[in-house]
């Protein structure tokens, strides 16, 4: 672990490679920044972390703050809180190798924050279950997960936000949406995998419960086999 300290932000550079890591991180001001690739501002390179029953904790409180990387999440447990307005959260896990059995505990606490997470990448990826509460207004954030066996509960607080979710390839899919809030664009789209043996049907489930006022909700969920 590289960490480097500038005028206006903090910086962490992380290759990580092995099993059983507990990983703490709690950074506090403004652009702080857990690499991996950034460029023009700073920080190029690493946050390539791969791995078996993992365990880490990120706490990131101020504005500007930045997390990018390459993860793969084998048995892994995270816990991720960010706290302040126009954060980025930016991670793509499993494109270089399975990521199974994770559990994924998220806060996003905050204005104006932006997030893309690409989960799966029809790699290997099974059994996630993943609770997300986001309390703030006018962020901005697309996720997809491509894994079998996806529980995935999460609470929108806030008004005028932008999120986009794809939930698929998965035989048992469910997602729990609860959303208060006003001026916002949701799409959500669901769509069942290949069947595991001897199983004649896969099925999605998504439970909603929607509290807002001019708002445009697209939900799409359709099998396998469908275009």
């Amino acid at each position: 672990i590289y960490a480097q300290a500038a005028s206006t932000d903090n910086e962490i550079l992380l290759d990580q490679s092995g099993d059983t890591l507990t990983l703490t991180v709690d950074q506090v001001g403004y652009g702080n920044k857990l690499c991996g690739t950034i460029a023009s501002g700073v920080c190029s390179g690493d946050w390539i972390f791969t791995g078996t029953t993992n365990t880490f904790d990120i706490d990131m409180i101020g504005n500007l703050n930045k997390i990018f990387g390459p993860t793969i999440l084998d048995s892994s447990d995270v816990d991720l809180k960010l706290t302040g307005d126009s954060n980025s959260w930016d991670w793509n896990v499993g494109y270089g190798g399975s990521s199974d059995s994770a559990v994924m505990d998220v806060e996003i606490l905050g204005d104006s924050n932006t997030f893309d997470i690409d989960w799966g990448y029809n790699a290997s990826s099974e059994r996630l279950d993943f609770d997300l509460l986001i309390d703030g207004d006018s962020n901005n954030w697309d996720i997809n997960i491509d894994a079998d066996d996806v529980t995935w509960n999460f609470d929108v607080l806030g008004s005028s936000n932008d999120f986009a979710l794809t939930q698929k390839d998965g035989s048992d899919q469910s997602m729990t949406v609860e959303w208060v809030g006003s001026n916002g664009d949701v799409d959500i789209m669901q769509q069942s995998g290949t069947c595991p043996t001897g199983v004649s049907s896969c099925f999605g489930v998504i439970n909603a419960e929607f509290d807002s006022e001019n708002a445009t909700v697209n939900i799409v969920q359709k099998d396998a086999g469908d275009s």
